[in-house]
């Protein structure tokens, strides 16, 4: 369970440039909870997952996983829990490095910090049975750079790598946004799916309503640094496509 608990982050503050960014959040993730948060651009969607992944500090509140603080630990401490995906495919993998080799520096997430792991016929067995899960024909090409795929590929296997790393969150910061529709379909697929086989607490931010309607078993909508709507599993079935957009005046 993730709990955000009377947060607040300003920006520039006391100056004329002044921003609140998080306003008094308090929100609770249920463990094995699927969270698609949407909002205007300046509503504070990209400070709350910075704050939940320790890129950022909050200047008041408290973050308790499994009831533990988190709040002060840098994101380098908070990476054995919490793991990030980005809108752009390229940060999550390393371009030089084989497939193989990427999932190995992926399994350091959780493992000591020695060079055999990850070497072992084993190792290199669940790695290809579990891309070709994907059904992308990758396992295959363990041996290519990573940096020779698609950016579809790239974020499936960045979130491949994620589930493996053993996390307990996942923040979806806009992981299709950059991609073609049978490509961000691809992806939103695979990581929903993956989110309820290892039973993993996720928050996915999207401008994309579809998406917001189509994934997750509750919808938020922020505003100014606030939840201003909570819709949960049964009311979120309710929505319509045309009743979100009109949330939003610049759609």
């Amino acid at each position: 369970m993730l709990d955000i608990q009377h947060v607040i982050k300003v920006f520039n503050s006391g100056k004329a440039t002044e921003v609140v960014a998080i306003a008094d959040m308090t929100l609770r993730l249920d463990a094995g909870s699927f969270t698609v948060v949407v909002g205007a651009n300046g509503s504070g969607k990209s400070t709350l997952l910075n704050l939940i992944a320790g890129s950022m500090y909050a200047d008041k509140g408290k973050l308790l996983l499994h009831g533990r603080e988190i709040q002060r630990l840098p994101d380098y401490r908070r990476a054995q829990w919490i793991a990030r995906v980005f809108q752009n495919p390229l940060m999550g993998t390393a371009a030089s490095l084989s497939i193989l080799d990427n999932f190995r520096m992926a399994a350091l997430r959780r493992s000591p910090k020695w060079m055999k792991i990850g070497v072992h016929k084993r190792f290199r067995e669940s790695v290809y049975d579990k891309i070709a899960a994907l059904g992308m024909g990758l396992e295959h090409k363990l041996a290519q750079p990573m940096g020779i795929l698609s950016g579809g590929q790239r974020q499936a296997l960045t979130l491949l790598m994620t589930v493996m790393a053993g996390v307990d969150v996942l923040l979806l910061d806009e992981p299709s946004a950059a991609l073609d529709p049978r490509s961000a379909r691809e992806v939103m697929e695979i990581a929903d799916r993956l989110v309820r086989e290892h039973g993993l607490t996720a928050l996915l931010v999207t401008h994309n309503i579809s998406e917001a309607l189509r994934y997750g078993s509750r919808l938020i909508q922020m505003e100014g640094g606030k939840v201003i709507r909570d819709y949960d599993q049964n009311t979120k079935k309710s929505l319509t496509h045309a009743e979100v957009v009109s949330w939003f005046d610049y759609y």
